[in-house]
Formats: structure tokens, sequence, C-alpha cells
């Protein structure tokens, strides 16, 4: 999206070489593992199944903020016993900030990065999203895209077409809408009918079913709708709840 800022998750740095023939000290040593290591990284990612997870901070979230982090750590860790999962956080808050992350496999570090949010006063901005899904899977195939949300403040037939496009190009919108606010429910449920995903809603007596659901779906991110029916039949809950959504 053309006004993100970067956030930085990792850093590598280009290994010292010998010198006068001499083996590299300790110090550069540690620097040609760090260099390996982020080496490998890339190609685990250029393998892995991509999931955009999207979070309205807006300050009507910052009731639940803490909570719903907690819940999206989970997710993360359930999904990284499944399989190889690239994963990037996308967020937007206050006067036209939005952003996005570099992608991750690391659970812990995404779910680091979350937790430095705070939520700040502003306008939904989900249409910007939609977009950085979209340019996002013309680089590379993405597998879904999971938003959470509680309301809609933009003009919903332009986020229908942004949803069509994304639709077409075979990434499913799995919308979890906090509250009950009629207009954003209208919204949402055309959102996922038209990407092929699943609008769900919670509030803070569901919280346990929110996790598994989210959980579900990075689930089915990782390992497709296979593994989500391997999961099901395990007897989880989520899991067959999401499928039974998903056409």
């Amino acid at each position: 999206m053309a006004d993100e800022r970067k956030i930085e998750t990792t850093r590598s740095r280009t290994p010292a070489g010998t010198r006068d023939g001499k083996p590299p000290a300790a110090s550069a040593r540690s620097e040609i593992a760090a260099f390996l290591g982020a080496a490998k990284e890339t190609r685990d990612l250029a393998q892995a199944g991509r999931l955009v997870i999207a979070l309205d901070a807006t300050m009507s979230r910052q009731p639940t903020w803490d909570r719903a982090c907690t819940i999206q750590a989970e997710m993360f860790a359930a999904a990284g016993k499944v399989g190889e999962l690239a994963m990037q956080l996308v967020y937007f808050r206050g006067f036209g900030e939005c952003a996005a992350s570099k992608w991750v496999s690391d659970a812990r570090a995404l779910a680091g990065l979350m937790t430095g949010i705070d939520c700040r006063g502003g306008q939904t901005q989900i249409r910007k999203v939609l977009r950085h899904a979209i340019d996002e899977t013309k680089r590379r195939k993405v597998q879904a895209l999971v938003y959470i949300g509680d309301c809609v403040e933009e003009d919903v037939d332009a986020l229908c077409a942004r949803a069509g496009e994304l639709g077409l190009l075979g990434v499913p919108a799995f919308v979890f809408q906090e509250g009950r606010d009629g207009h954003a429910e209208t919204a949402f449920r055309e959102i996922a009918r038209l990407t092929g995903g699943a609008h769900f809603r919670f509030d803070s007596s569901s919280a346990s079913e929110l996790a598994d659901l989210l959980k579900a779906t990075a689930v089915y991110a990782t390992g497709g709708r296979g593994e989500l029916e391997k999961l099901m039949r395990s007897g989880d809950g989520g899991a067959g709840k999401l499928l039974s959504h998903l056409r």
C-alpha cells in the first residue's frame, strides 16, 4: 500500500570474511551464522502458505485490545504446529495511518509486534487493507485474509468492488466482527460472500469460540481444506464451524 510504513521485524548483517589467511574471529562466525539463518528463513517463507492478518486499531477497539492480542497469539502458535506459515500483520489507526509488517514465520515475533501497537482515534481504512491483499497475492499467492474489526465507516459499494477483485484471485476473507453494529455486519457479510470466505461475530463472552475459529483459519491457510477437515475429524469445533461456512 502506498502510504504504509514498514514495521521492522528482523535484521541480518553481511558476514565478515577471512583476514590475512586467518580464520574468522568468533564474532565473525556468529555473523555468518546469522546470515545463513536469515537465508534459510527466506527460503522457508518462499515455500510457506501466506496469511494476511489485518486489524482495526482505532479507539473503539481499545477496551478489548489486550484480550484480542492474546487470542491472536494463540492462533499463530496453533498454525505453527501444522506446517510452514508466513504471516503479515496489517493495521490501521489514527489519521490515515496504515502499516504492514514484513512477512515472518516466527509467531512470537508477530505477537510481539502486535503487543507494541496501541489504539488511536480515526476512521476505518478497510479498502486499503483489501487493496493491499490484492497487491500481495499478485506478487505471490496469499491463502487467506483475516480481518478483525468492529465498524465500517467507508462506502460499502467501494469495499465490495475490492472484495470482488480479491475473490477473483481466490483469496477468502475471514471477517471477525466485534460487537453487534448492524451496518458493519451487512458490509462484513458481503465482503466474506464475495471472496468465498466467512463472517463471524464475537464479543467478550465468546472469546473461547473466537480463539478456536482463528486457529482453524490459520490451519486452513497453512494446509488447505484437507488439513482443516483432518482437524475437524479430531473433534475440533472451530474447524467444523469454519468448514460449514466455506463453499
